[in-house]
């Protein structure tokens, strides 16, 4: 499965709850049309996402499960019982966030939860290099640059993270997958360059609302 999604585009399908097109139908219609483009994953968040999309096209799935809870950090599939959902609607690999904030139980456990109750692959989204070493150590299969950012320690840096992707690839066996703030093809096409596996990209193609927002701006200019 791997092998087949080397060096290509996974398209994360995510709509929040106000946006227009949030909804399983909808999800599942844009990993219809991500599929006929020639994408060679799709990324997607919650059961009901995830099983629709799954029981329309084939591609492989990495499912998440995003919830705050106000009594620890993490929020990308933290729980096992979350882990539990997304493997059930049919994920393929099942991402976590693997940042060193709060979370309700100790990484290496869900870690091995994942893999081998789940049976499931096991991709870490980093903030930091120092963060995909330890995800690589405790048995994660991959590593993506999905959170650098978006953590406390991170918040200055800017997106898409190329120095984050090329220190990891430097650094790990482990395939490492870009993903965060790829908006053009030629940044898809660098962070290939620069040794990513795979590239994760969700905005800039499945958010309308972004993208008219865009050439709204480039008019105005």
């Amino acid at each position: 499965m791997l092998e087949k999604m080397k060096g290509g585009l996974v398209v994360s399908c995510q709509a929040l709850p106000h946006e227009p097109l949030h909804g399983s139908h909808h999800m599942a219609a844009m990993a219809r049309a991500a599929k006929e483009s020639g994408a060679v994953g799709i990324r997607a968040n919650g059961y009901e996402d995830i099983r629709e999309i799954k029981s329309k096209i084939d591609l492989p799935m990495i499912g998440i499960l995003k919830f705050n809870d106000p009594s620890y950090d993490a929020f990308i599939t933290a729980t096992k019982e979350h882990a539990k959902l997304v493997s059930d609607a049919g994920a393929d690999i099942i991402a976590v966030d693997a940042t060193a904030r709060s979370r309700p139980v100790p990484f290496p456990e869900l870690v091995v939860y994942i893999k081998q109750t789940l049976g499931k692959l096991v991709m870490a989204d980093v903030s930091t290099w120092e963060e995909g070493v330890e995800a690589e150590r405790v048995g994660c299969d991959m590593v993506g640059t999905t959170l650098s950012g978006y953590t406390e320690a991170t918040k200055h840096r800017t997106n898409p993270d190329f120095e984050l992707i090329e220190t990891l690839v430097n650094k790990l066996k482990v395939p490492v997958i870009a993903e965060g703030g790829i908006r053009t093809p030629e940044q898809a096409k660098r962070a290939i360059d620069l040794g990513a596996f795979f590239v994760v990209v969700g905005g800039a193609i499945t958010r309308p609302q972004e993208i008219t927002a865009r050439f709204v701006e480039g008019i105005k200019r």
